[in-house]
């Protein structure tokens, strides 16, 4: 029998959860979809405030949990941070647990080498688990090829695209 909590409707805090390279994206791209999605008043989260560190704040595993949908923006240097990889493995989480609803943008890298960890994005990819356990290395090359595989949208399209979050 489901409990009666997963009948109700939920109430979701953010429209949009990112998930990003900063460094590549933050002052170019993902300003704009923020601008975007501000202008047509789609809620998106913003992790300026929050710490980096080796794991993934409680604040940040929070916001992916409230969030309607998640975008995964893959850049070739996406894969060198184990901060994104832990972030994807939580958006995934999320999309098990509570069908939140995963989209990917492939800004300039190639999608069949998110999937497979080849190219630029798998030598990127094979620096960060340097050290790894292969536990983790296995989590995070599952999630690369699970989030790989979700159709996305080439970055010149998405603002045509998104508006109807």
């Amino acid at each position: 029998m489901a409990s009666s909590s997963s009948s109700l409707p939920r109430t979701w805090r953010y429209r949009v959860f990112t998930s990003f390279h900063g460094p590549d994206v933050r002052k170019t791209f993902l300003a704009h979809l923020r601008k975007q999605f501000t202008s047509n008043g789609i809620s998106m989260f913003d992790d300026q405030g929050i710490e980096r560190g080796h794991t993934i704040a409680p604040a940040l595993t929070q916001a992916i949990r409230e969030s309607r949908i998640s975008i995964v923006v893959f850049t070739k240097n996406y894969a060198s941070s184990s901060w994104c990889l832990d972030e994807l493995l939580g958006i995934l989480k999320c999309k098990e647990e509570i069908g939140q609803i995963v989209m990917t943008i492939f800004y300039g890298v190639d999608p069949s080498h998110v999937r497979k960890q080849t190219g630029d994005f798998g030598k990127v990819f094979k620096k960060t688990c340097s050290g790894k356990t292969e536990e983790e290395m296995q989590r995070w090359s599952q999630a690369l090829t699970v989030v790989g595989n979700i159709a996305g949208e080439h970055f010149l399209n998405c603002f045509v695209f998104f508006p109807s979050i």
